[in-house]
């Protein structure tokens, strides 16, 4: 726009006619921003038309005149017309106007007034006052503009709120700034009291976080300035405040009455355990506050009125124990203060990389930045102290152990408030700390230690897990082929049928039970059928049969089914085949054989069968590698086995598969595998040497003696 368009603007503001008046102020705010049109309307006398305009003109014209106005003092202009008068209007409109398009514009220059900062090229006059100082009179005016301006946090009209917030941050900041100790606490006090906390907290979880990104986050700033303010103010027994709420927690505790009454001239009979009785440590409790400052006051305070009765109870129970067990309310109180206040990282503020992370327009960032929990801290405290006094009792805690509590509820708050997102209510937050138990809570701490060891040393950690988990399953491989090298006892088909099948069977004369022993070159599996079990195993050469591993294609079992499946849908060199479900647990070892060689027939029983069929079987054991890898080959069941116990079915399930050079498959065999190698992990990482660092050759510990001991005994693993 060019200096004859900005001449007739100006002119235009000071029309008789209220639509070319409306017209000019309309085209004014959309160029207004703009520095070097904001001078050339100032040279030419705009400025003190536009200030009429605003403390005079009503409905749109004066919409347009203010939002004119709080724009141009954006780009640092104006503020020398910036005046009492201008101050009380715009006051006024915010506590009696409805239009929202006024109340828009009147907030961002009440907004910007607030905000402003003397610079030392301002060409304001030092007289002028900006800051809160500066709506001080016209708030004496209209007492209720804090109300209505709080109550604007709930209009639907997100700008609206944007401003009303933006204004409440700048008096919020300046009075803390600028107001003196005792001044700045009462306003934030009534801030508090017309409900800015729980208008903010919703506008944060709401989606208009978007649209409210820059205000609510530098709200979020100023209570964690707020925090930090209350923390390094120190205790002084000697400030009437600070004694007087030290003394409501003793009186509210309903201490012990002295029952005979005090003469004259005597003094009072002290309680020597007065303050240890309410959970401090010494008789010194100013001392103690010293790492929560006043703000750990605060919210012992807090505690202690909101929950009289309770906190009354918790030390009438407390008084009939002994005292190392007696849980210390004061001292975890303070230790809760000192956990949010760490958690929500009230050290760091949010405006140094608020252009960072407002950058990032997607919802996982607004999620990662806004932490709306840290506006219910007095509710939060509270459900982490009932949370401390209920792990204390839970887990039998004594004074000793104050700080492994400590650092139990440290992982409590961190797992449920700090992994909780923007959208999780208070409600929720409560209900999940009350319910979260003491044994989950002990598996989350030790994950998150394991994650620090791994976020440390976990180039050499993967390594040692690597070997541990290496030998781990060298070692149960060895065990299983040991149990197969130790021989067992299996029923055969015939003995699993009831006595009427039996007579009714032409299986009645077969044997009821076989025994198979693995080879001591574990290249065979001898076995033999045998009516009774004996008292004494049979010895490897008194087996008659024997298998030669090397024929073997697979091992199948129904042990690890989960539903019924064809076996007949898988190919034949699988590892596992699935078999139906049974209720009959059983192992069959399949092998390959010639296609010269006739196959015995499909019989429901083949384990009694093998008897008749010798010669078969004897060509079965004696058939080769060569034969084995003969294109032409034939699949076929060579022994059944049937374990009578889930312990003798992972033993030779996976023993045989291991054998075969295959992975185990049974959950007995992979959980003694993983507490073997978690155990290694472990003994590693202790890193025990007797050698270093161990005790002096006259100070080992006894070790009791075996005399009169025989070998008969055994040891439960890992619970099995």
């Amino acid at each position: 726009m060019d200096r004859l368009d900005v001449s007739t603007l100006v002119r235009s503001l000071t029309s008789e006619e209220d639509g070319v008046r409306k017209m000019a102020v309309f085209k004014l705010q959309t160029n207004i921003s703009d520095p070097s049109f904001a001078d050339i309307f100032i040279s030419q006398g705009g400025l003190t038309k536009l200030r009429y305009l605003v403390l005079n003109a009503t409905g749109n014209t004066l919409a347009y005149s203010l939002t004119s106005f709080s724009r141009l003092l954006e780009v640092d202009k104006g503020w020398e017309y910036i005046n009492q008068d201008v101050v009380e209007r715009v006051v006024n409109l915010v506590v009696t106007h409805p239009l929202v398009n006024i109340l828009r514009g009147a907030m961002a220059i009440l907004a910007a007034i607030v905000s402003h900062q003397r610079s030392p090229t301002s060409t304001s006059s030092p007289s002028e006052a900006f800051g809160f100082r500066a709506l001080k009179p016209a708030i004496a005016i209209h007492p209720e503009f804090l109300e209505m301006l709080v109550s604007r946090l709930s209009s639907a009209d997100h700008a609206l709120c944007a401003n009303a917030l933006q204004l409440i941050n700048g008096l919020m900041r300046d009075a803390i700034s600028n107001e003196g100790e005792a001044e700045w606490p009462k306003f934030v006090a009534r801030l508090q009291d017309l409900g800015v906390i729980s208008n903010v907290y919703t506008l944060m979880q709401s989606t208009a976080v978007q649209d409210l990104a820059h205000p609510l986050l530098e709200f979020q700033g100023l209570t964690k300035t707020l925090l930090r303010k209350y923390r390094d103010v120190p205790i002084d027994l000697h400030r009437p405040e600070h004694r007087r709420a030290l003394k409501g927690v003793h009186l509210s505790s309903n201490p012990d009455r002295p029952s005979d009454p005090v003469e004259d001239g005597k003094d009072k009979k002290h309680n020597p355990e007065k303050w240890r009785r309410l959970g401090f440590e010494t008789e010194n409790p100013g001392a103690e506050f010293e790492e929560a400052g006043y703000l750990g006051m605060m919210d012992l305070v807090d505690y202690v009125r909101k929950q009289e009765l309770s906190y009354q109870k918790t030390l009438l129970e407390q008084s009939i124990l002994p005292p190392r067990t007696r849980c210390p309310i004061a001292r975890a109180s303070l230790a809760v203060t000192v956990m949010l206040y760490d958690l929500f990282e009230a050290e760091r503020s949010d405006l140094d990389d608020s252009k960072s992370y407002l950058a990032l327009e997607s919802k996982s960032s607004y999620d990662r930045i806004f932490k709306p929990l840290i506006l219910q801290w007095s509710r939060i405290h509270l459900a982490g102290l009932q949370a401390f006094f209920r792990l204390w009792k839970a887990t039998g805690a004594e004074r000793e152990e104050f700080a492994k509590l400590v650092d139990l509820v440290r992982v409590l708050l961190e797992t449920v408030v700090g992994g909780a997102k923007r959208e999780t209510s208070i409600e929720d937050v409560e209900t999940e700390i009350r319910e979260f138990d003491h044994q989950r809570l002990r598996q989350v701490q030790m994950e998150l230690f394991h994650m620090a060891y791994e976020d440390t040393w976990g180039h050499y950690l993967r390594q040692v897990r690597d070997e541990t988990s290496h030998e781990a399953v060298s070692f149960m491989k060895e065990q299983r082929i040991r149990c197969l090298l130790a021989g067992a006892w299996f029923p055969t088909q015939s003995a699993s049928k009831s006595e009427a099948d039996r007579q009714d069977s032409k299986l009645s004369q077969a044997p009821s039970f076989r025994y198979v022993k693995l080879s001591h070159n574990r290249r065979y599996l001898h076995y033999g059928d045998f009516d009774i079990k004996g008292d004494k195993d049979p010895e490897l050469d008194s087996l008659p049969e024997k298998l030669d591993l090397a024929i073997v294609s697979s091992v199948a079992s129904n042990i690890t089914t989960k539903t019924p499946t064809s076996a007949h849908s898988h190919s034949s060199n699988a590892t596992l085949k699935n078999v139906p479900q049974s209720s009959t647990t059983q192992i069959t070892i399949h092998g390959y054989l010639p296609a010269s060689v006739t196959p015995p027939p499909e019989t429901p029983h083949p384990a009694a069968q093998q008897r008749g069929r010798s010669d078969s079987r004897s060509t079965e054991r004696s058939a080769t590698k060569s034969a084995v890898s003969h294109c032409n080959k034939i699949e076929i069941p060579l022994l059944i086995l049937h374990p009578t116990t889930h312990s003798l079915a992972s033993e030779w399930l996976d023993g045989l598969l291991m054998l075969l050079a295959h992975q185990p498959l049974t959950s007995e065999t992979k959980r003694l595998t993983s507490l073997l190698a978690e155990y290694g992990m472990k003994i590693r990482l202790m890193n025990v040497n007797l050698d270093q660092g161990g005790p002096d050759e006259d100070n080992y510990p006894h070790v009791p003696s075996r005399d009169g001991l025989d070998e008969d005994y055994y040891y439960d693993m890992g619970g099995t």
